[in-house]
């Protein structure tokens, strides 16, 4: 089957990007670290890493469940994902759970506890793709989010500094006025907050089996 349009640009930009992405994503790791602290893992759980890219969050993540849990990811960009491969072989580590699908369509091989969405823009726009997720984890799964987002409309002119940054890895690029709320539509308890002086943003909430009832921002 061959992939979506918008599956079909994210692959080729991220084809360009693929050898020298771990250094560009040193610039966000702090956010990734925050994103993965909010997800309270405990050793033995299960953790989905979605849109895993390099698999920069597997030592991370491994870290958190710890040998006797176990961490699932994909990625649908054959060149990120043959990064990821190697990262795994090279360290030996055998909890680690991987597939090269996109995410309307990946089966996991089990129900998570936790679900890491970090910096997957055009994964957390599309409906189905969130659905397919999120259908996979356990009720009551934690689930944190860190991305871009637009500066406050009043910024005006701003804003084409977000489209800028995220045109080149994302298809959906100016889709930036509220990019977790169709993560947030699966969760409860949601909360989010400004980073970056307003160009980012993270969340975190948990896994709903009916539509959220309590929502809030964070002050």
């Amino acid at each position: 089957m061959n992939p979506a349009p918008d599956n079909e640009l994210s692959i080729r930009r991220y084809r360009q990007r693929a050898v020298n992405y771990d250094e560009s994503a040193q610039f966000t790791m702090p956010l990734r670290r925050r994103a993965i602290a909010l997800l309270r893992l405990a050793p033995g759980q299960v953790v989905l890493d979605v849109g895993a890219g390099t698999g920069l969050s597997y030592e991370l993540l491994r870290n958190e469940v710890g040998p006797q849990g176990r961490v699932l990811a994909f990625e649908q960009s054959p060149e990120m994902f043959a990064q990821a491969q190697a990262r795994v072989a090279g360290a030996g580590w055998t909890n680690v759970w991987h597939a090269n699908v996109p995410a309307e369509t990946v089966v996991l091989p089990q129900a998570a506890d936790a679900v890491l969405f970090n910096y997957v823009h055009d994964i957390s726009r599309t409906p189905a793709a969130v659905a397919c997720i999120m259908r996979q984890v356990k009720p009551g799964a934690r689930v944190a989010i860190a991305g871009m987002k637009f500066f406050p409309w009043w910024t005006g002119p701003l804003n084409l500094l977000a489209w800028l940054k995220n045109r080149p890895y994302n298809a959906r690029a100016a889709d930036l006025w509220r990019p977790w709320d169709i993560v947030e539509s699966h969760c409860q308890a949601f909360e989010w907050q400004s980073t970056q002086f307003g160009m980012g943003y993270i969340g975190h909430g948990t896994a709903a089996a009916h539509p959220p009832t309590r929502l809030r921002r964070l002050p």
